[in-house]
């Protein structure tokens, strides 16, 4: 498989801030030397997340408002809603179902060889903004305006949903006209996300070499057999994902991971969903799904689809209960299955969401909720993995959604194949006179 430029770019990238970061951290001397370091690579990728940012609300708003209105009925987006839940019950049960497997299969906490927080040490997580009151409340905006700010994602499909059936049953000629707009927008904000996407490789860079010249590569070494342990578990889940995709997709889920190899490089880079959102959009519809479809099951998977986080969730509490010898029967762990299920669908907004989610269903089986700061140090590289994984996830949920309710068109091969606007590295070099 060929790699095409924005790939290119960011693999170089990420090589270079593992080279850059390793070197800061031997020099400077002291953890906080080390932090102050950080903080200026920060500054980049702060930027660069930024600019993501300010693209998403726009973007999710533009292209459900536009698809909802183009379908006509409300019934049409219930069907979709529902086959969208149903996928994503499904694809959250087996991710936890797969974590707590090989957690008990490989054992990652067993003779962990390393001192263990007390039991009764303060994490500093907010759990208590996990509950159902909040969450259930928090899905309805107060103000469509403070929601965009905010970068709400589920606050602004509710109102999008309202706004764009409350259009499409409108049919003057101003209504049409506001929906060939809001199509408009979509196009204007595709274009913008190119724009911005040649600065990734440069977030890139910094968010790897902050995180390396903090941490280090020993935290890496010290921790090797838990994260190995759990990128395997993560391998099983794409399998299973890849293959469930396939069931429905055919040869055609192949196309699909060619095309979105650019999200999720990005998310695994940045350790961020949000900064896979625009491109990932872009590449599903040269996957050739309609807007209508593509617009309604994103967001809504990004809030309710996590496949990385849960099955991060069922592998980190397994850990941690093995880490303090404390034995847990497969009763026990059914029912924390079940709890995880349930809880983790309040996580979309949450900081650390998955930390916050394992530190709040810890005490709930005898389990210390100091135990997570045994892995708060490794936690960005976790979520470089959970975070390809959402990406991926969502990816195929939607292509499934789509392909169920025959909202796939054939692509010209010119549109799919199509190069990201970037330089190719060799251009960049000084050409002789």
């Amino acid at each position: 498989m060929k790699m095409n430029r924005l790939t290119t770019w960011i693999v170089i990238a990420m090589v270079l801030g593992v080279a850059v970061g390793y070197a800061c951290n031997t020099m400077a001397g002291s953890a906080e030397a080390a932090k102050e370091i950080a903080g200026y690579f920060a500054v980049l990728t702060d930027i660069f997340l930024r600019m993501i940012k300010m693209i998403i609300a726009p973007l999710v708003f533009a292209t459900l408002v536009a698809g909802l209105a183009n379908m006509g009925d409300s019934r049409t987006v219930g069907r979709i809603g529902s086959r969208a839940v149903l996928w994503f019950v499904g694809a959250s049960l087996l991710s936890l179902m797969i974590g707590l497997t090989v957690a008990n299969l490989l054992q990652p906490g067993a003779t962990l060889g390393v001192a263990l927080p007390e039991v009764g040490a303060a994490t500093d997580l907010k759990t208590g903004a996990l509950n159902l009151k909040n969450f259930i409340t928090q899905v309805f905006p107060k103000s469509i305006v403070e929601s965009m700010a905010n970068n709400a994602i589920l606050q602004i499909l509710v109102f999008a949903v309202f706004f764009g059936l409350a259009l499409g049953n409108l049919h003057n000629q101003t209504a049409r006209s506001l929906v060939g707009t809001m199509d408009d927008i979509v196009h204007v904000m595709l274009k913008v996300t190119d724009y911005v996407m040649r600065v990734a490789p440069v977030g890139v860079f910094a968010a790897v070499a902050g995180a390396i010249t903090t941490q280090g590569l020993g935290m890496l070494a010290v921790f090797g057999k838990f994260m190995l342990c759990f990128y395997a578990a993560l391998a099983v889940l794409w399998a299973v994902l890849i293959f469930a995709g396939y069931v429905v997709l055919g040869r055609e889920v192949f196309r699909l991971l060619k095309l979105v190899r650019n999200p999720m490089l990005l998310g695994f880079s940045t350790a961020s969903s949000e900064s896979a959102y625009p491109k990932l959009m872009e590449q599903l519809e040269k996957f050739g799904i309609k807007n209508r479809v593509t617009g309604f099951v994103l967001p809504l998977g990004y809030s309710f689809n996590l496949d990385g986080s849960m099955i991060y969730t069922s592998f980190a509490a397994l850990f941690i209960a093995q880490a303090y010898g404390i034995e847990m029967s497969l009763a026990s762990q059914i029912t924390m299955l079940l709890v995880l299920m349930v809880s983790s669908k309040g996580i979309a907004g949450v900081p650390r969401s998955a930390l916050v989610v394992v530190a709040a269903v810890l005490p709930m089986f005898g389990l210390p909720e100091a135990g997570v700061l045994l892995i708060l140090g490794i936690d960005h590289f976790l979520d470089m993995g959970r975070t390809v994984t959402n990406v991926l996830g969502n990816a195929i949920a939607t292509a499934v959604v789509a392909k169920w309710e025959g909202a796939i068109d054939p692509v010209a091969p010119e549109l799919a194949e199509a190069e990201d606007a970037l330089p190719a590295p060799e251009d960049m070099l000084p050409q002789p006179a």
